[in-house]
């Protein structure tokens, strides 16, 4: 179980891997999508190489195991316990499980909910074990549907394959580039609210180029391969060819009063991993996923980063001033050298009715629950950073800004009207990161110099980094543009184009 869980948090399956790189060859190359693609592909690479976190949010781990009749399910809990115990202990995941009431941390991923284990008998000699690490940027996306409704910018959603069609389309609009895009989707219709989801989830464990058996559902889940690509979201949400990279369909009974279509999504960093172990040793006999070749992106990422390094880049160092961040525009790809401040719901939740632990005037704050180990020396080190979902933060994000002087805020996804307008008076800047590029940020901090508020746990304390070479686009400038709410506009327009109906 250990080696299983160490696996699924930094080793890519070979499908997803395959995916991926269909989406790069089909970006055209020099946009922030086809940058983007590159940067995330150097994470896969260094994340198997250093056996590493791929993504620094370990999110929920989700075990489907299925068992010879016999099997000692209590024993086999304990197992899985310990194993995500001493992975927690390693620096492999991220202490992830929150007291809901207390917002406590654990500090080993332990907790009631937490991890979900499903077991299922089957009349098989072996044990089939298979986990699925989905964080809470790409969960925060999933999304359910009661038929018949309106739903907005495709009309009215029937109790049929339009109607579900419609749904499958809006949620993938929706998402946009917080869930981590390009995606991948899991469907379930039918059931009650609780079976739904929980069949879209398990769709999500299927192999990304399978075949659906009911071939209604096949032409409905090409269907939306083909459209969801022309809706424009593309990577990270900056526009482009590639917005979801995979889609699975299945469905259930129902009651005649209910209809439910739940959509599970999950971001490009797609930690899923299964094995077939002897049900008397526990040895592992076989790696699922893991057919065919293994797919390298070493000699194309080469390519990518000296791409990278022509495009024009405008060198940031704290403290920044006004004057410096009015001359940005969306666009510019900004590298930051010298200091960077963690700061995640906790810390901009705590800092609307407190002063901050530091001066914070000029300075800029990631969006980023990093993962850190501290050494014999007693001295810590970042083991990955990549940045969190920032919508989260937009009640409290000008606010604050305002309040402390700080000029720039580096996460994923894009922030609302409320920030954009903080960013046009105050003078400030939002920078866009790669989404799930937990191994290439790391690589960018050079030092941890100390932290602050560690009563809120190691994903949600402040972090006073040093970091080197750390690159971001911004996406959000001091001038009242914002490139998320463009790509949503234009992404709307064209999700409009499928409100007819199409299925029979």
């Amino acid at each position: 179980m250990y080696e299983l869980v160490v696996e699924t948090s930094t080793n890519l399956p070979y499908d997803v891997r395959r995916a991926i790189r269909k989406a790069k060859e089909q970006e055209n190359a020099g946009t922030r999508a086809a940058l983007s693609l590159a940067t995330i592909t150097q994470n896969i690479e260094m994340a198997d190489d250093n056996v590493l976190p791929i993504c620094q949010d370990t999110g929920m781990l989700t075990f489907e195991i299925k068992v010879p009749i016999g099997a000692n399910q209590i024993e086999m809990k304990k197992d899985i316990y310990e194993a995500i115990r001493q992975a927690t202990k390693d620096g492999k995941l991220r202490p992830n499980s929150v007291d809901s009431l207390t917002g406590e941390n654990s500090g080993d991923n332990i907790g009631p909910g937490t991890p979900i284990i499903h077991f299922e008998q089957w009349e098989e000699d072996y044990i089939d074990a298979r986990l699925i690490i989905k964080g809470g940027g790409c969960e925060n996306k999933n999304i359910q549907y009661s038929l018949p409704m309106e739903i907005e910018g495709l009309g009215r959603a029937g109790r049929d394959l339009d109607g579900i069609r419609k749904c499958i389309l809006h949620s993938v609009y929706q998402a946009q580039g917080q869930g981590c895009s390009a995606g991948f989707i899991g469907v379930g219709i039918g059931g009650d609210r609780i079976s739904s989801y929980e069949l879209a989830k398990k769709q999500l464990l299927r192999d990304v180029n399978d075949v659906n058996e009911n071939t209604k559902l096949k032409d409905l889940e090409e269907y939306i391969m083909e459209k969801a690509n022309t809706l424009g979201i593309g990577t990270m949400g900056f526009g482009g060819e590639a917005t979801l990279l995979g889609c699975k369909v299945a469905a259930q009974n129902r009651l005649p009063a209910s209809f439910f279509v739940s959509v599970a999504y999950n971001c490009w960093a797609f930690r899923r991993l299964g094995v077939q172990m002897s049900a008397i040793t526990g040895e592992i006999n076989n790696w699922l996923y893991q057919e065919g070749e293994k797919v390298s992106f070493k000699e194309e990422d080469n390519k990518a980063v000296a791409q990278q390094e022509e495009a024009k880049e405008v060198v940031l160092q704290a403290p920044i001033t006004e004057e410096q961040i009015r001359e940005l525009k969306v666009g510019d790809v900004v590298v930051i050298n010298g200091d960077l401040h963690t700061g995640r719901d906790a810390i901009h939740h705590h800092l609307m009715d407190h002063d901050a632990p530091i001066d914070l005037n000029g300075q800029i704050i990631y969006h980023c629950g990093p993962v850190m180990l501290k050494d014999s020396d007693g001295e810590w080190h970042v083991k990955a950073a990549g940045p969190t979902t920032s919508i989260r933060e937009e009640p409290y994000q000008g606010d604050i800004m305002k309040k402390f002087g700080i000029r720039a805020v580096i996460g994923k996804g894009g922030m609302g009207p409320k920030t954009l307008k903080a960013l046009e008076e105050h003078g400030g800047v939002y920078l866009n990161a790669i989404g799930g590029a937990a191994q290439y940020y790391a690589e960018c901090i050079k030092k941890v110099d100390g932290v602050d508020l560690m009563e809120f746990g190691i994903p949600e304390a402040m972090w006073h980094l040093k970091v080197d070479g750390f690159r971001a686009i911004v996406t959000m400038d001091s001038h009242g543009n914002s490139l998320h709410k463009d790509v949503d506009k234009t992404s709307f327009e064209r999700l409009q184009q499928y409100s007819e109906k199409v299925f029979a």
